[in-house]
């Protein structure tokens, strides 16, 4: 893969750099298919130029300061798609693990998985599970793919390791808390989700992260995911910079020095 070229920052790029930002960011990467309809193309160039964004887009996060980036990638209702689309999905992604490895490993980013993982074909689990293990390590921003993902389906399997947890007596359910799910959902380790970004002009949430996204920031945009690039994204976390973030407290409560800061968002 081409290493990057050195990027001088925007002004745009230094405002954000110079606030507080989302420690944990995730995207719901919406709209290749309607580009490509949209020049004429098959559905699998939309996918094909989104993985450019993927590519910029985590660039810019990793830039800026961004902690956890995660990308919904898969979900698990897009099995139903397509054979010859989702047969084409699968290339992308093992291209993307192999091309990408290297710029991975060499600015230290930690690449994570989530959701039904065992679902993807052998030469996707391969690549992806060799990444995840070599970059075990490493103490950059944490990448996290959502792979044969969805919300509902994170909860159900959390449920169920809490019922077989008190079955065996290892928990009492009368006094389960948030953090006894928390720990078994797949995200867990990951900061809370503060901000999620939805491409396409579409404003829905598609059954992502629906637990983590409690008390997140949304950011809408019309751009379709392959047009989604470091000024897009710089925009929104300049959008999250602007809103005040309460959490169930009053604006006047948010802004006093005295008020205990939440522990988790």
């Amino acid at each position: 893969m081409d290493r990057p070229l050195t990027v001088l920052p925007t002004a745009l790029e230094v405002q954000v750099k110079a606030r507080p930002l989302p420690r944990h960011v995730g995207i719901i990467m919406d709209g290749n298919g309607r580009w490509a309809e949209l020049r004429g193309q098959p559905r699998l160039e939309g996918h094909r130029e989104g993985s450019v964004s993927v590519r910029e887009v985590t660039r810019t996060a990793r830039r800026v300061g961004v902690q956890a980036l995660t990308l919904y990638a898969f979900s698990s209702q897009n099995w139903a798609r397509p054979a010859e689309e989702v047969a084409g999905l699968m290339d992308l992604l093992r291209e993307y693990l192999e091309s990408e490895r290297a710029e991975i490993l060499d600015n230290g980013i930690r690449l994570n998985a989530i959701g039904e993982v065992d679902k993807l074909p052998r030469y996707v689990r391969e690549p992806l599970e060799r990444l995840r293990a070599d970059s075990a390590h490493n103490t950059g921003m944490v990448l996290t793919l959502a792979l044969s993902y969805g919300g509902r389906e994170e909860l159900l399997r959390a449920a169920r390791d809490l019922a077989q947890a008190a079955a065996r007596g290892e928990l009492d359910p009368a006094h389960l808390d948030a953090d006894d799910l928390e720990s078994r959902l797949w995200t867990a380790g990951l900061p809370p989700v503060d901000l999620i970004v939805r491409t396409s002009g579409e404003q829905r949430i598609s059954n992502f992260l629906l637990w983590q996204l409690a008390y997140a920031e949304l950011c809408f945009t019309d751009a379709l995911w392959p047009d989604f690039r470091t000024e897009e994204f710089l925009r929104c976390l300049s959008q999250f910079q602007g809103r005040e973030r309460r959490f169930g407290l009053t604006s006047a409560q948010v802004n006093r020095d005295d008020t205990p800061q939440r522990a988790k968002a």
